[in-house]
């Protein structure tokens, strides 16, 4: 069933409805965490340029913008220039395979050390905070075993996929002594409390053996993404021996 055509079209459905969703959610949390700031009454709450930065700098947000992008990609792509082929372009695949790791780590890491904690981002908007957090992640869950033209990448991709979360946490750190926060005014932000080296008794070592935990998760789950992918693959060049319409021609 994933092979066919029919397939390739409803699964191209879900995943633009999925961004669409996904970027409605980053929007509507957008929209309410700017409206508090105007309404602010001291000078660092307010200050929109900052606040709006702050938001766009959360893990969460970035990835979810991330995969409302490829997963609108690859359906325009499934639907057009993607029709008649059988496997996804290698950068595609790589993109994907990254995306998709982001998304597992961001409802992985919310739902066992965030959830129930208030974020500096002003009033959470429910239904945004699940989508974000839930609904998005599950999809490119789903999206892993499910989408059609699924590339094999080589173990190397690993490393790949872990080049972004290491960007994101030397940006975080370097960033974070040099902002006031604007919910409490302390003169730095953190986006995650377990980055906040004002959180641990031992300071920065603290923070080094979550963002040590975290990597190592983001290794794994970035192993388990790549393994799925080659293991359809496989699967695929299997089924494609019995398959007569990929019978070498008979001379």
């Amino acid at each position: 069933m994933q092979r066919s055509p029919v397939w390739s079209v409803i699964w191209s459905i879900v995943r633009l409805a999925a961004a669409a969703l996904g970027v409605a959610a980053i929007v509507a949390q957008l929209l309410r965490t700017v409206g508090l700031a105007a309404e602010a009454t001291t000078a660092y709450a307010g200050d929109i340029p900052t606040v709006v930065t702050n938001f766009l700098s959360y893990f969460t947000i970035q990835s979810n913008l991330l995969a409302a992008i490829v997963l609108a990609v690859g359906a325009i792509w499934t639907l057009g220039p993607g029709r008649g082929v059988i496997v996804e372009p290698r950068w595609y695949a790589v993109l994907l395979a990254s995306v998709t790791t982001y998304m597992v780590i961001t409802g992985v890491v919310y739902n066992t050390l965030l959830r129930g904690i208030q974020l500096d981002q002003g009033s959470t908007v429910p239904w945004s905070n699940e989508v974000l957090h839930v609904v998005i992640p599950v999809v490119m869950l789903a999206d892993l075993f499910l989408a059609p033209k699924r590339r094999g990448l080589a173990w190397s991709s690993v490393g790949i996929i872990a080049v972004y979360p290491i960007v994101w946490v030397v940006y975080t750190l370097v960033r974070a002594p040099f902002i006031t926060a604007p919910a409490s005014g302390n003169p730095w932000w953190y986006p995650y409390p377990f980055l906040d080296p004002h959180n641990f008794e031992n300071g920065f070592v603290g923070v080094s053996i979550y963002i040590v935990c975290i990597a190592a998760g983001i290794v794994a789950v970035g192993a388990f993404v790549v393994w799925v992918g080659r293991s359809r693959e496989n699967k695929r060049a299997d089924d494609e021996v019995d398959d007569p319409r990929f019978a070498p021609p008979v001379e």
